[in-house]
């Protein structure tokens, strides 16, 4: 075979080919372009490379050479023809003069064949569709992944292809996917529990301090006054509340509440009367106005969250039971999974103010049950919208979610519990997070800044294949990383239609010209609007099914609506009259 080129220059990982004038291939074999993969022949192996850039600028015309191209070493080929293996970095490097060939089908099937069971396939090579791409589930999973790309390239689908071939690979893993905006509630069937607001039961014992501050006063700065009373009545409710389960048992010594040895953080329940009737004590002591308005501010706060419907799921029968820790663990992260290894924690429908301290407590309980069960259950915790939870700018968003994300990013892999990022804006997303996700999945990105965070976090060799990141088609993905051989460019596979996200099935702009919008129409949509932040049950809502009590403590409750596609006929449903 003849060679199109021969080695020129060689720099570290890269070196530059002259390619030859009188080149005897043909011309769809010599399109010698940037992306393509090559060969370099050395005595002792072959080394892979990619093309970087390709220019004619500058070259002497007495040369043999028409053009040159820059190369990114990758790896080699090494071992007998019968049994070739392929291997990361390169041991033998190239010489002045070595030949250059584009590389072979054969030679791309050995770089990416499976080496193990252990494989997911993902899609096609964007170079040679004729060889599938595959990523190593447990590197891709251990060392944390993350999903990045703009609206509208496919990214949800990529990460519902994802979930579906880690669930084929990996039956026993359980996954926690948090869905923000409620699209991947019929992507997984029946193996995934969705929890929304209408079924989750999350205790407001199982915030920590910082998370329940956060809660009582809306997402703003706690008033210093206020938390240091918090901070001390609190544990005194966790002592007295022990006291009452403890006052049936025969034979038990009465505690001192005061020295329960409990703290602010301790994760035991404690009831929100006892707390009011602490403060209260304390506030009926003082003889200075000013003061008693103080704790007077607290206890109309503290009143105001807890009757407030939107936040049923942390203080509605949150003390019914007892200490149902172990259930709400059970119920979220799927201990035993009983077919459902995965949760879909949908967030549309909770209160804006209430998100970050439900997705902190989330986060936190999901490291800390892998850090005492030492690991032995592990856990995926996907992330959407990873940036609303880590942001870069530490003004922005809520401490205590970054903190806990971070630590499962940081120490995670220890105790068994992985992380999977998916962002349409890492430039927003804190750099020491993204930096421990060892395989990247990089969509199109257009904004300049994304891309910059991308190159800094990319350490391999093939850098360099970001610069096609802007002119990605949909589907398309620059793969990086442990999870697969090589940087590759490849296109992920088609999903079939029951799982695509919601997503996909956008909202025609044009509306149907049979549908009328008529006043009926408006006050159904107010009346559901307004169902969300009232007590009663609202007429034609598709989350309430007639007879299903909330009898036992978790109820599978029907997805909200978004998650469950577009019904054609979903205006007539609104337009039903009201009763």
């Amino acid at each position: 075979m003849t060679s199109f080129g021969r080695v020129i220059s060689v720099r570290g990982s890269f070196a530059r080919v002259g390619i030859l004038a009188a080149s005897q291939m043909a011309v769809s074999e010599a399109r010698a372009t940037v992306g393509r993969f090559v060969s370099i022949r050395s005595p002792t192996s072959t080394i892979v490379a990619i093309i970087t850039e390709v220019s004619c600028e500058d070259m002497p015309h007495t040369d043999n050479y028409i053009a040159s191209a820059s190369v990114d070493l990758l790896g080699e080929i090494q071992g007998p023809p019968e049994r070739p293996k392929f291997q990361r970095g390169v041991t033998h490097y190239p010489t002045i003069g070595d030949p250059v060939d584009m590389i072979t089908n054969q030679e791309l099937r050995t770089i990416y064949t499976p080496t193990s069971s252990d494989q997911i396939n993902v899609g096609t090579l964007q170079q040679d569709r004729s060889v599938t791409a595959y990523v190593n589930v447990e590197e891709m999973l251990s060392k944390h992944f993350a999903v990045l790309g703009s609206t509208g390239v496919g990214k949800s689908t990529g990460v519902s292809l994802l979930m579906n071939e880690i669930l084929k690979a990996r039956p026993n893993l359980r996954i926690f996917l948090l869905d923000v905006h409620n699209e991947y509630g019929r992507c997984f069937g029946d193996r995934a529990m969705v929890i929304n607001p209408r079924n989750l039961k999350l205790p407001f014992w199982l915030f920590n301090f910082e998370e329940i501050v956060d809660v009582l006063f809306a997402g703003r700065p706690g008033v210093p006054e206020e938390l240091d009373i918090l901070a001390e009545v609190i544990p005194i409710a966790k002592g007295i509340y022990t006291q009452y389960q403890n006052a049936d048992r025969i034979g038990l010594k009465r505690i001192d509440p005061k020295t329960s040895g409990y703290t602010v953080d301790t994760p035991v329940p404690y009831r929100l009367v006892d707390l009011i009737s602490l403060i209260d004590e304390r506030m009926g002591k003082l003889e200075n106005r000013s003061s008693r308005i103080i704790y007077h501010k607290l206890i109309s706060r503290i009143d105001t969250v807890r009757n407030d419907p939107r936040y049923a799921f942390m203080f509605d029968n949150a003390n019914v039971g007892g200490d149902t820790m172990a259930e709400v663990i059970s119920h979220l992260f799927r201990l035993p999974a009983n077919g459902k290894p995965m949760t879909i924690m949908q967030l549309a429908g909770l209160p804006a103010e209430v998100v970050d301290s439900v997705v902190s407590v989330l986060c936190r309980m999901a490291f800390d049950f892998g850090l005492w069960s030492d690991g032995v259950s592990p856990l995926l915790f996907v992330c959407e919208e990873a940036h609303r939870y880590a942001a870069a700018d530490r003004n922005i968003g809520f401490g205590p979610t970054r903190k806990a994300v971070s630590r499962i990013a940081k120490e995670g892999r220890k105790y068994g519990v992985y992380l999977g990022l998916v962002t349409q804006r890492p430039a927003e997303l804190d750099a020491t997070i993204i930096s421990q996700c060892n395989t990247l999945f990089a969509m199109r990105l257009a904004n300049d800044r994304d891309q910059a965070l991308l190159r800094s976090a990319v350490s391999d060799a093939a850098a360099n294949l970001l610069s096609f990141v802007p002119s990605l088609g949909t589907r398309e993905v620059l793969a990086f990383g442990e999870g697969v051989a090589l940087p590759t460019r490849l296109r992920f596979k088609e999903v079939p239609a029951h799982q695509l996200p919601r997503s996909e099935a956008t909202i025609a702009t044009v509306p149907s010209a049979t549908t009328g919008h008529d006043m009926h129409f408006v006050s159904a949509v107010l009346d559901r609007w307004r169902g969300a932040t009232s007590h009663r049950d609202v007429p034609n809502d598709p989350g309430i099914s007639n007879g299903s009590g909330a009898r036992g403590m978790f109820v599978e409750a029907p997805m909200l609506q978004p998650s469950q596609g577009l019904d054609p006929d979903r205006f007539s449903l609104l337009k039903k009259p009201l009763r």
